[in-house]
């Protein structure tokens, strides 16, 4: 059974490099994760962070479930991450590195539970920004050409 890609942190791509990337499940309530199922949440202005030995998922927006009663959840609380010693230990090693921080990439369901998917990333430069989106109109532009080249004129 695929993936269930939920939400895309697209800005993510844009102002980072990305240079790994971890899957970490996430500590949720109920309504939270109906919420998710129902494809309401957004990463745009999240990050992660490791603290007291701890990994933490902050600002990611759940909207409050429709269907919720007073019990309905904060959209932005921060979330428990859950990783494995090894590999906060080791995303612990790698953000103590200048310019290095933690980013959640994607948010998805795998086997009924929500997982997330983090990328260890270095912010990108304003030449960096403007290269990466030369490159990528360059790409759609031979992509253009390929289709209509593949083309039968009569």
């Amino acid at each position: 059974m695929p993936d269930e890609t939920i939400a895309v942190n697209r800005r993510a791509h844009h102002e980072y490099a990305i240079e790994d990337t971890f899957e970490a499940g996430i500590v949720l309530t109920g309504t939270e994760i109906k919420s998710i199922r129902a494809h309401r949440a957004n990463l745009a202005e999240a990050y992660a962070r490791i603290e007291g030995g701890e990994a933490w998922l902050i600002g990611a927006h759940i909207a409050p479930y429709a269907e919720g009663n007073r019990w309905n959840h904060e959209p932005t609380r921060t979330r428990k991450l859950l990783l494995h010693r090894g590999q906060i230990a080791e995303l612990t090693g790698l953000t103590q590195q200048k310019g290095l921080t933690i980013v959640p990439l994607r948010l998805y369901i795998r086997n009924g539970m929500a997982k997330v998917e983090l990328g260890v990333a270095r912010g990108k430069k304003a030449h960096d920004k403007r290269r990466t989106i030369a490159e990528r109109d360059m790409r759609r532009d031979l992509q253009r050409e390929s289709k209509h080249a593949g083309r039968i004129k009569l």
